[in-house]
Formats: structure tokens, C-alpha cells, sequence
């Protein structure tokens, strides 16, 4: 017994470091899936920039000119297309948790499971929030 034991134990891989997370093809349910939590951690850490950016731009129509033109110029020595950046960064990960939210709450709602209907929702938030985000990118940078 003690002996099988020790064989499985040789037997297993080891922990999985992050970077070997990579060498697996997940199927786009799965992408999506990283995806989606990836997207909360952005909103969670773009969380100051986006309260400093709700409250510029709503104190008074100064700090609102003052506001726009970090976006076109810059502060601190930090160019205005890094500030338009970490912005598209907040879009892509709004519209891209807002619509596998939706994915999910669909499907727990229509109890669809299939790998079929998974596959095919997983590839249309894909497309949805890189459309989307490269329409507003487009609206925001030009």
C-alpha cells in the first residue's frame, strides 16, 4: 500500500507555476473565462483613476478643462496617450466583464450548457468587446 502510494505521488506534475498556464490551448469558454476575471482585477486597480476621473470631471467646468487636457497633454511628465491607454484599459475590461456577466446570467437563466452554445456564446463576447472597445479606442485616441 505504502509503495502504490509513493508511485502516484512520483506520478503527479508537481504545482503548476503561472507561466505553464500558457503551454495549455484552452477552449474560448475557458479564455473567456480568464478573461473575465482578469477584467475584474483591472476594474478593481483602475479603481482610484476611475473615482479622480468621475470626480475631475464633474467638480466644475475648470477642473473639467483642466481634466481634458491631461488627456491631450499630459501631467506629471506622463504623455496623454498613456492616460488614453489606461482608459481603454477601463473600457476593455467594463465591456468585456459586462458581457460575460450577461453570457453567464443567460445561461444560468436558459439552463445552456452545451459545448456547442458554449463555444459560440465564448467567441461572441470575444468579438463583442474587441469591436466595441476598438470603436471607443477609435473615439477616444482620434
Amino acid at each position: 500500500m505504502a509503495e502504490q502510494m509513493v508511485k502516484t505521488a512520483r506520478q503527479r506534475p508537481g504545482t503548476m507555476r503561472l507561466i505553464d498556464a500558457f503551454g495549455y490551448k484552452l477552449p474560448p469558454a475557458g479564455v473567456v473565462s480568464i478573461l473575465h476575471r482578469v477584467s475584474g482585477c483591472i476594474m478593481f486597480v483602475l479603481l482610484p483613476f476611475v473615482i479622480w476621473l468621475f470626480d475631475v470631471s464633474v467638480t466644475s467646468e475648470i477642473s473639467y478643462e483642466q481634466f481634458s487636457a491631461i488627456f491631450r497633454a499630459g501631467a506629471a511628465g506622463i504623455p496623454g496617450w498613456f492616460f488614453k491607454l489606461v482608459a481603454l484599459a477601463l473600457i476593455w475590461s467594463y465591456l468585456h466583464h459586462f458581457i460575460a456577466g450577461v453570457r453567464h446570467l443567460y445561461m444560468d437563466a436558459t439552463h445552456s450548457v452545451s459545448k456547442e452554445f458554449g463555444r459560440s456564446s465564448a467567441l461572441a463576447t470575444l468579438a463583442l468587446s474587441i469591436l466595441l472597445t476598438l470603436a471607443l479606442g477609435y473615439k477616444l485616441f482620434f
